[in-house]
């Protein structure tokens, strides 16, 4: 089975400043892996690099078992989407259109087909926007349009034949709780399908009950990488937060849940019963 993307030693100094530090990362067909940590830690910086934007100052990042840029951009773009914190679109496009612009990398001198459209009306109503292909884009709100450009994504490397990678980062932030959840599920059931999924988010709780592994950065290096399970614990979190988190048993989900906050005194329990 190809690895579809792996990270070797990576690290990113600017001037005096160490932005990474020794970052290993790999990511199998079929995985959801999230990368978590404080504002600053450095996930935004190692998300630049997984696509391309920044060079490799020392280490080495291979996509689909090639070192990163090495092979066809068109052939990488059939097979690995990216989705950037934020996305700005000042055009009045209608929301199949945009959609649309994750097939230009499949069709033949640009020209548009039925298939092509008929892929964007499944990913809109695989993001719950079915009905919404003639609405303007620029009059939807903030959810609306994250969730479009989700659907973008996955026309991307919709029905690859290959191992196919999408990188998101902090999809879910404008979405309200119940489309946090289904935007999640949608990006769970293509990692069944066999699609290698990385993303970084906030929500701890979310992470813990939709990663398979988990890498939590702290002061520009990787403190912990594995299941939620063994690397999302009351330590670990507390030290990369720098916050106090408490980690319990979910009452019903097979996965921890994370409490943050003091933990209150016994003596104030006794004063309010």
């Amino acid at each position: 089975m190809t690895v579809a993307l792996e990270v070797r030693d990576l690290h990113c100094r600017l001037g005096e400043t160490q932005l990474l530090s020794g970052i290993h990362l790999t990511l199998t067909p079929g995985e959801f892996t999230v990368v978590i940590g404080r504002n600053g830690a450095g996930k935004s910086t190692l998300f630049k690099h997984l696509t391309g934007e920044l060079p490799c100052q020392r280490g080495e990042i291979r996509v689909f078992g090639a070192p990163m840029g090495s092979g066809s951009k068109a052939e990488l773009a059939r097979r690995r989407a990216v989705l950037p914190q934020t996305t700005n679109l000042q055009f009045a496009y209608e929301a199949l259109e945009v959609v649309m612009l994750g097939r230009i990398p499949h069709q033949q001198h640009r020209l548009e087909s039925r298939e092509d459209a008929r892929i964007a009306r499944v990913c809109l109503e695989r993001v719950g926007l079915a009905g919404y292909e003639g609405r303007n884009y620029l009059t939807l709100s903030g959810g609306e349009q994250q969730r479009v450009h989700l659907a973008r994504v996955l026309a991307q490397i919709y029905e690859n034949d290959g191992s196919r990678l999408l990188l998101l980062d902090e999809p879910t932030s404008s979405l309200d709780v119940a489309h946090q959840h289904k935007a999640l599920g949608c990006v769970k059931e293509l990692t069944r399908e066999g699609v290698a999924a990385l993303l970084i988010l906030h929500d701890l709780n979310l992470v813990a009950q939709y990663a398979d592994k988990v890498l939590v950065l702290a002061e520009r290096q990787a403190i912990a990488y594995g299941p939620p399970h063994e690397v999302m614990t009351t330590d670990i979190l507390s030290r990369a937060f720098g916050y106090p988190m408490t980690t319990v048993r979910h009452p019903w989900l097979d996965c921890p849940m994370i409490v943050s906050g003091e933990r209150p005194s016994e003596a104030l329990f006794a004063q309010h019963p």
